[in-house]
């Protein structure tokens, strides 16, 4: 299931902090836009609903935890990114975010070293370091 940006705002809280109510997920979102407690407090009613969160209502303020992992649901965005935007082409969308923005050393670094994982330099076509 896809999430929806705000959905995945109210993910990226949870994955941080773990499980929250949602005046905490709310303080959070507040930090960074204008969004209101009841809003809040709908997206993740839906999101329950979904299937996206689970909801422990043990104590009077329900506490929510992210039920979808966030590896999983990168790597599902991702590959949906890809397909729709690039046709499937993993080496397009590299190339296009390489030209847009400048990486640092470090993260060229963790680059060629993933490289070097998919394709050891021992097999052709392997990358130096």
């Amino acid at each position: 299931m896809k999430p929806t940006d705000a959905e995945l705002e109210i993910l990226h809280v949870l994955w941080s902090n773990g499980p929250s109510t949602v005046r905490q997920v709310h303080e959070q979102l507040s930090q960074h836009r204008d969004i209101g407690y009841t809003t809040a407090l709908k997206l993740m009613q839906i999101m329950h609903e979904k299937g996206l969160l689970t909801r422990d209502e043990e104590s009077r303020s329900h506490t929510y935890s992210a039920a979808v992992n966030e590896e999983d649901t990168q790597r599902n965005l991702v590959d949906r990114f890809v397909e729709t935007a690039f046709r499937g082409s993993a080496s397009k969308l590299v190339m296009q975010v390489l030209g847009q923005h400048k990486a640092s050393r470090e993260e060229l670094d963790e680059i060629k070293k993933l490289l070097n994982q998919i394709n050891p330099a021992d097999e052709p076509n392997g990358f130096s370091q």
